[in-house]
């Protein structure tokens, strides 16, 4: 992390090892508004990791297993009038109950709708915006530089995390930057949505929500790098990033995150 106050590559490194501890000590309920596609991987990856998902858009009981739970995860990659419902209750629970919250904007740059109700969510605070390029040029109106991403989350007042071949990782003062993960993460759907959801769990174990969002990247990418290497496509892949995220040991974390 690049901060005058920030700790070394090894520091950070053992950090996110410590968050992933913990995760499977604590065994967090991680409540998930996502997308159709995505909610079965998103939950076996969380599950495999140690968190205890749970997915219900049901407007009687959302507040309920949002107020029992320890994090919540809003991905918008399913854009309908039941999970935007969904997504206001669950916010008011998670704001009452002080639980933590990160959103996936996903294909906001495909429809001004899905746009402007990720700006009004931005706007009530989420602990961390997970984003990628395209996703961010639009909400941001900037090319995601450094300098620009580290704006808009002073602007913002979040930590915002930007995937790509190199991830960047922000709260507007620090920055995180990582080098992990495979190209056969982009071959299987919901692998995006589940990486998120592994970052939303993190916040449920560290109030730090840049330290949190950053064990949480390196947790999937890391494992991604590791399910690549006994993988022949991306069928076996899907399968076996669980088996690697469930396997995942704190050394390998530490010796494997590139994080600068």
């Amino acid at each position: 992390m690049h901060h005058p106050q920030a700790a070394s590559r090894t520091d950070a490194a053992q950090a996110t090892s410590d968050i992933l501890v913990r995760l499977r000590a604590r065994a967090p309920r991680v409540h998930c508004v996502t997308n159709a596609v995505a909610q079965s991987f998103t939950a076996n990856v969380l599950l495999a990791v140690g968190c205890v998902p749970s997915m219900t858009l049901s407007v009687e009981e959302i507040g309920s297993f949002v107020s029992g739970a320890q994090a919540l995860l809003v991905n918008l990659g399913t854009f309908d009038a039941e999970r935007r419902q969904a997504t206001a209750i669950a916010l008011e629970a998670a704001t009452t109950n002080k639980v933590p919250w990160a959103l996936d904007p996903v294909f906001v740059e495909r429809s001004e709708a899905r746009a402007a109700f990720a700006r009004e969510l931005i706007a009530r605070r989420p602990a961390v915006v997970r984003l990628n390029h395209a996703e961010f040029a639009t909400l941001a109106d900037a090319v995601p530089s450094r300098d620009a991403t580290m704006s808009y989350a002073r602007s913002n007042r979040t930590v915002v995390a930007v995937s790509g071949e190199t991830d960047l990782i922000t709260d507007g003062q620090r920055i995180a930057s990582i080098s992990n993960g495979h190209p056969l993460m982009s071959k299987v759907s919901a692998m995006g949505c589940a990486g998120s959801a592994v970052l939303a769990a993190c916040l449920a174990v560290e109030t730090d929500a840049l330290r949190a969002a950053i064990a949480g990247l390196a947790i999937i990418g890391v494992a991604g790098e590791l399910a690549a290497e006994r993988s022949s496509g991306p069928g076996s892949f899907a399968a076996a990033i669980i088996d690697a995220v469930h396997d995942l040991e704190p050394a390998t974390l530490i010796a494997r995150t590139r994080i600068n």
